[in-house]
């Protein structure tokens, strides 16, 4: 039994991508909007000694049909790396209830999940009679994580809160009401993994918001959350930059990417 250190070990696991998108589909007001603009689907995992949390749990097949939106490895299978079994999953922090970050809460049936009061109160309210604002979500989720409340496998958190020594969640808003980021204790310093906070360095680079967007000056003022809660700047991650893959070093696998060391190299601007 290996003993946690408030140090964390911090992987990205990419489990699917679009590349057939444009810039107009990641970015308001951009000049250059018919642009081609990939997009990589992430889950992380954070590690401690003989602790591991899951952040986001990604979709399956189910849902990809369902949206026409494959997936290359089920979630289950992207962790076999890590000599990891649903069943070893006890801890889930959702950063938000879109179908891409909580689509995989039934494949790891015991964990307990870490959720936003706001997020909740969101995706079951009357916001929800909006077709537009309804569209990332699918009820099953919504109903997973309703289900896990009642079977008292669930903390909701308040704007910031603290989850494990070394490991908060901050909630910024903007692209879902309880979106939430989760600020995290490296060897490199204070990671913060910014889910769609930051879809893409760009977002909070250039302070370019993206389209799918509940509140835009949460979403803004979200941007300056984020450096304020990285050590520095480079320690911002975001939820969907195929970037990350380039930046980071590849480790078990060409899915995985180590974060905790932080960047091999400067992203160039």
């Amino acid at each position: 039994m290996t003993t946690p250190t408030g140090t964390w070990h911090v992987n990205a696991i990419k489990y699917a991508d679009r590349n057939a998108r444009t810039r107009a589909d990641s970015f308001l007001f951009d000049d250059n909007h018919d642009a081609p603009h990939a997009m990589d689907y992430y889950m992380w995992l954070l590690r401690d000694g003989d602790r591991v949390i899951l952040v986001d749990t990604g979709y399956d097949n189910e849902e990809a049909k369902l949206r026409g939106r494959p997936i290359r490895l089920d979630p289950r299978e992207a962790l076999e790396p890590f000599g990891l079994r649903p069943d070893d999953i006890s801890q889930i922090i959702v950063t938000h209830l879109h179908y891409d970050h909580a689509g995989g809460l039934t494949l790891f049936p015991h964990a307990h999940l870490h959720l936003q009061t706001a997020e909740m109160a969101f995706a079951t309210g009357p916001c929800m009679c909006h077709d537009t604002l309804r569209a990332p979500f699918t009820s099953v989720h919504i109903c997973e994580a309703v289900t896990r409340l009642y079977r008292g496998k669930l903390t909701f958190h308040d704007g910031d809160s603290q989850v494990a020594d070394g490991v908060s969640v901050h909630c910024i808003g903007g692209h879902s009401r309880g979106l939430q980021a989760v600020r995290v204790r490296t060897q490199a310093g204070w990671m913060v993994l910014a889910s769609d906070a930051a879809h893409f360095y760009e977002n909070f680079q250039a302070r370019k918001p993206f389209p799918i967007v509940v509140d835009l000056q949460d979403m803004m003022n979200g941007f300056d959350r984020l450096y304020a809660l990285a050590s520095r700047p480079d320690l911002i991650i975001p939820g969907h930059d195929p970037l990350v893959r380039e930046l980071f070093p590849q480790e078990l696998a060409r899915h995985i990417c180590r974060l905790d060391l932080g960047p091999k190299r400067e992203l160039s601007r």
